[in-house]
C-alpha cells in the first residue's frame, strides 16, 4: 500500500486535480471543490489544458467501455466548465479532446449519451473563441445530427429527445461555422443536402403529430417538448444567415425534398415552407427564390397538373410576400413563365397528353385538373398584380395583351397542335388574367395608364362573335373605367325613381379625363352599339353593358359626353325598333330595357326637370301597355315576352326631338342632340367579325398565295426624268386662277342645272374614276405587257396575265 501512495504521488499534479473531481460514489456528482481547484490550476497554466482534455478524454472513453455512465456525465460537465472558464489561445488543442469525447457519446448506441454529448456540443457552439481554427472538421457532427433528426427508437418519448437532440445539434453547427470563414463551407450542397431535410423531416412530422388533435391537457405537458416549434426557429436561423450567394443551396434541397416525398399535391405542408423561407430571408434576396420556383415550374411543365398547381400556389403566396419587399428584375418574368404555364396547359388539356400525341406509355392527362392548374395560374397572375404600383401594372397588362393573340395581327400562337380551338382557348385565359390584374386598378391619368397599344387591341375583341369574350373583355373595361368602387351599384338593371339611394361617388371631370374621352370616346360607344347588337348577347351582357354606360355617365361624363351618351342610348333604341336587323325578340325587348334603365340614370344624374318629366311619362306608359320592354320584366329568369315585335311606337318611345327641346332649353348643344348617332365601321370589325380565328389565318394565307412570287412577276417602278419633272413645272402655270374658274362653275352646275343633269355626271366621274382606279392597279399589280400580248416565259411558254385582287366595280356612293 505505501508502494502505491508513493507512485500515486509521483503522478502529475493535473492528473491528480482531474481524478480529485471524480466522487467515489457517482450518484454524488462532481466534487464542486476540486472542480474550482482543476479551473484555477487550467487558468493558471494554460499549456496544460490540453493534457488535462486529453487525460479526461481517456477516463470518458474509458468509463463508456466499461458502461460507467454516471462517471461518464461528470468528465462531460467537467469539460464543459473548463471550456466555459478558458478562452486562452491553447483553447484549440483542448476543444480537439473535447470534440473527440462528444464524437464518442454521439457514436454510442445509448440515448442518454447521444443526448448528453449534444447537449455539450450545443454549449460550445455557443461559445465565441478567441484564435481561428484552421483544421477543425464538422462533417461527422452534420452527419450524425441528421442521422438522429431522422431517429426512429420504438419509445416515442425518447425518439421525441433524439430527435430535438439532432435539431439542436444541428443548430449548433450552424451557429460554430456560419460566419467562421477558415471552417469548411456549411452552405455547400454536400452539407445543404444533410441540413435541410433534415429539419422539413421533422417539420412534416410535427405537422401529422398535431393533425392526431390532442387533448387541451396532453397539448399543453407536450408543447415543451415537442421538437416543431425547435424546427422551425432553426430553419428560420439557418435562413436568416444565408447571404446572397447562399439562397440558392439553401432552397434547392427544400424543392427537392417535396418532389422526392409528393408533396406539392398536398400544397398546405410546400405553402408554409415558402412562407418560413421568404419571410426568414433578407427582403432584398427574396427575387432568387421567385426565380428558383419560377425554374422548378419549368421543369416540371411535363409533370403532372397537381404537381404543376401545388408549385403555383407556392409560387402565388411567395410572389405575394416579395412584391412588399425587393422584387428585382423578375416582375415580368413571373408572368412570362406563369403565361407560358397558361398555354401549354391548354395544349396538354386539348391534345390530352405531353407530347402531342398519344402513344403506349403515355401520360394520359385528365381535363378537369388542367382546369384547375389554368384557375391556379389566373388566380397567381391576379393575387401578384395587385401589390404592384400603378405604373408597374400598367405595364403588365401591356404585357399580357401582347401575348393574346389578336385577329388580324398575330392570330396564332406556336402551339403543339391545338388548332383555332386552342388559341380561342388561350384568348380566354389570357383576358380572364387581365380581368384579374385589372381588379381595383385606379389611376388619375387614363390616357398614360390606358394607352391606345393596350385600349384598341382590347376594344377589338368586344366586336368577336364568342360571347365569353365580349363579356371578359367588358368585365375588363369596368375595372379599368371604376376608380370609385361605383361598379356594384350597377349590378342589377332596375327602374329606379331616385338615384341618391345608390349614393354613387362622383368627381369633377378632370383634364386628363376629357382628353381621355375625346380621344377613344367614340371608341367607346361604337363597341358598345355593336355589342348591343350582337344576337349572342345575354342577360349578363346587358347587363355589363348598363354598368359600363352608368360608370361613363359618372366617371369620365362632360356636358360633350353626357350628350353623346344620351344620343347612343337613344340610336340603341332605334336599333331595337329596326326590321333591318334580324335580331331574336329578347335581344329587341333587352335593349328597349337598357335603353330605358340609362335614360332614367342620366336624366337625374344631369338635374334637368323637363328631361325628368319626359322620361318618367314614357316608362310609366309602358309600365302599363308593355311592361316587357323595361328590364323588370326582360332580366329575370323566365321572362314573358311577347312572339313579335312589331307594334312598337307612339308613347312607349323616348323621342330624340323632345329630349333635343328640353336640354337646349339648360344649354345642351342642340345641334348634336338632334343627329342621330351613327357608328362608324372600320377594317377592324370586318376583322374581329370573324367566326373563328381559323377563317382569318386561311384568308391571309389566300392573299399571301396570290401575292406570291411564284405566280407574278416584279415590275419596275416607273422612272421619273427630267423631261417628267419639267412639264410638272410648266403645268403649274396659272394653276390658281383655272382652280377658282373650276370652283365657279361647279358651284354654278350644282345651282342651277337640273337633278338629271348632276346625276348623270355623277355617274361619269364614277365611271372616269373607275377607269383611272383600273389603270393604276394594272401598273402596280400587273407585269408589263409584251409585244404578243402575252408574259414570255424564260422556256418560251407563254403564261396568261395575273387577275388583280382589286379589280372590282366601286358602287356610287363610295365616289365624293
Amino acid at each position: 500500500m505505501r508502494v502505491c501512495g508513493c507512485c500515486g504521488a509521483l503522478r502529475p499534479r493535473y492528473k491528480r486535480l482531474v481524478d480529485n473531481i471524480f466522487p467515489e460514489d457517482p450518484e454524488d456528482g462532481l466534487v464542486k471543490a476540486n472542480m474550482e481547484k482543476l479551473t484555477f490550476y487550467a487558468l493558471s497554466a494554460p499549456e496544460k489544458l490540453d493534457r488535462i482534455g486529453a487525460y479526461l478524454s481517456e477516463r470518458l472513453s474509458r468509463d463508456v467501455a466499461r458502461h460507467r455512465y454516471g462517471y461518464v456525465c461528470i468528465a462531460m460537465e467537467a469539460l464543459d466548465q473548463l471550456l466555459m472558464a478558458c478562452h486562452c489561445q491553447s483553447i484549440n488543442l483542448f476543444v480537439e479532446s473535447f470534440l473527440k469525447m462528444v464524437r464518442k457519446l454521439l457514436e454510442s448506441d445509448k440515448p442518454n449519451l447521444q443526448i448528453l454529448g449534444t447537449n455539450s456540443f450545443v454549449k460550445f457552439a455557443n461559445i465565441e473563441e478567441d484564435t481561428p481554427s484552421y483544421h477543425r472538421s464538422y462533417d461527422f457532427f452534420v452527419s450524425r445530427f441528421s442521422e438522429m433528426c431522422h431517429s426512429s427508437y420504438e419509445d416515442p418519448d425518447i425518439r421525441t429527445k433524439i430527435r430535438m437532440a439532432g435539431i439542436k445539434g444541428l443548430q449548433g453547427v450552424v451557429r460554430k461555422t456560419v460566419n467562421d470563414e477558415l471552417q469548411a463551407n456549411i452552405w455547400d450542397p454536400q452539407h445543404m443536402d444533410k441540413i435541410v431535410p433534415s429539419l422539413l423531416f421533422n417539420l412534416q412530422s410535427g405537422e401529422r403529430t398535431e393533425s392526431r388533435s390532442p387533448s387541451p391537457l396532453q397539448a399543453s405537458e407536450k408543447e415543451k417538448e415537442s421538437p416543431v416549434e425547435l424546427t422551425e426557429r432553426c430553419f428560420r436561423e439557418l435562413l436568416g444567415r444565408a447571404a446572397y450567394g447562399n439562397i440558392k443551396n439553401a432552397v434547392t434541397p427544400v424543392l427537392m425534398h417535396l418532389d422526392n416525398h409528393s408533396l406539392w399535391e398536398g400544397k398546405t405542408f410546400a405553402v408554409r415552407c415558402f412562407k418560413i423561407i421568404m419571410y426568414s430571408i433578407q427582403s432584398q434576396h427574396s427575387h432568387l427564390v421567385i426565380q428558383q420556383l419560377l425554374g422548378h415550374l419549368d421543369a416540371n411543365s411535363k409533370n403532372s397538373a397537381t404537381v404543376r398547381a401545388g408549385i403555383v400556389e407556392v409560387l402565388l403566396e411567395a410572389a405575394a410576400i416579395a412584391a412588399s419587399g425587393s422584387v428585382g428584375p423578375t416582375v415580368l418574368e413571373v408572368f412570362n413563365t406563369l403565361l407560358r404555364q397558361l398555354r401549354l396547359s391548354v395544349d396538354y388539356e386539348l391534345t390530352g397528353s405531353y407530347d402531342g400525341s398519344v402513344n403506349i406509355g403515355t401520360k394520359i392527362i385528365k381535363a378537369h385538373e388542367e382546369r384547375q392548374l389554368q384557375e391556379a395560374v389566373i388566380r397567381t397572375i391576379g393575387s401578384f398584380a395587385n401589390t404592384l404600383p400603378t405604373y408597374q401594372r400598367s405595364e403588365v397588362m401591356l404585357f399580357i395583351m401582347g401575348k393574346i393573340p389578336v385577329p388580324g395581327v398575330h392570330p396564332a400562337l406556336p402551339s403543339t397542335g391545338s388548332g383555332p380551338e386552342g388559341t380561342r382557348m388561350i384568348q380566354v385565359m389570357l383576358l380572364k388574367s387581365l380581368v384579374q390584374v385589372t381588379a381595383g386598378f385606379q389611376t388619375t391619368n387614363m390616357l398614360t395608364a390606358l394607352p391606345s397599344s393596350f385600349l384598341e387591341p382590347l376594344l377589338s375583341f368586344s366586336l368577336t362573335e364568342d360571347p365569353e369574350i365580349r363579356l371578359l373583355v367588358l368585365q375588363i373595361l369596368l375595372s379599368l373605367i371604376d376608380r370609385h368602387d361605383n361598379t356594384p351599384k350597377f349590378s342589377n338593371i332596375s327602374i329606379i325613381s331616385d338615384i341618391s339611394v345608390l349614393k354613387l361617388k362622383v368627381d369633377k371631370c378632370s383634364r386628363q379625363d376629357n382628353l381621355f374621352m375625346k380621344k377613344h370616346g367614340q371608341q367607346l360607344y361604337r363597341h358598345i352599339y355593336l355589342g348591343c347588337k350582337e344576337q349572342s348577347s345575354g342577360r349578363q351582357h346587358y347587363e355589363t353593358l348598363f354598368a359600363l354606360l352608368g360608370l361613363l355617365s359618372v366617371e369620365l361624363a362632360n356636358e360633350e359626353v353626357v350628350v353623346d351618351l344620351i344620343r347612343l342610348a337613344l340610336a340603341l333604341q332605334d336599333l331595337a325598333l329596326s326590321t333591318d336587323e334580324a335580331m331574336p325578340v329578347f335581344n329587341r325587348c333587352a335593349v328597349h330595357a337598357l335603353a330605358a334603365a340609362y335614360l332614367n340614370l342620366i336624366c337625374q344624374l344631369t338635374t334637368v326637370p323637363a328631361f325628368c318629366q319626359h322620361i318618367h311619362e314614357v316608362i310609366e306608359v309602358r309600365q302599363k301597355e308593355s311592361p316587357y320592354l323595361l328590364p323588370e320584366d326582360v332580366f329575370i329568369d323566365n321572362p314573358k315576352l311577347p312572339s313579335s315585335l312589331e307594334k312598337v311606337e307612339g308613347e312607349v318611345l323616348f323621342l330624340q326631338s323632345k329630349i333635343t327641346e328640353v336640354l337646349g332649353g339648360s344649354g345642351y348643344n342642340t345641334d348634336r342632340l338632334a343627329t342621330p348617332y351613327v357608328p362608324q365601321y372600320t377594317d377592324e370589325d370586318r376583322l374581329s367579325k370573324r367566326k373563328s380565328i381559323g377563317e382569318t389565318i386561311s384568308l391571309q394565307v389566300e392573299v399571301e398565295s396570290r401575292n406570291s412570287p411564284e405566280k407574278e412577276e416584279r415590275t419596275p417602278a416607273e422612272e421619273i426624268t427630267f423631261e417628267t419633272l419639267k412639264n410638272a413645272i410648266v403645268d403649274s402655270v396659272g394653276m390658281e386662277e383655272q382652280e377658282r374658274e373650276r370652283r365657279r362653275q361647279v358651284v354654278e352646275k350644282f345651282q342651277k342645272a337640273p337633278f338629271e343633269e348632276i346625276a348623270a355626271h355623277c355617274g361619269a366621274r364614277a365611271t372616269l374614276l373607275q377607269s383611272k382606279l383600273n389603270q393604276i392597279f394594272e401598273i402596280t399589280i400587273r407585269p408589263p405587257p409584251s409585244p404578243s400580248g402575252t408574259i414570255s416565259s424564260g422556256y418560251g411558254q407563254s403564261q396568261s396575265r395575273s387577275v388583280p385582287i382589286y379589280e372590282m366595280k366601286f358602287p356610287d356612293l363610295c365616289v365624293y
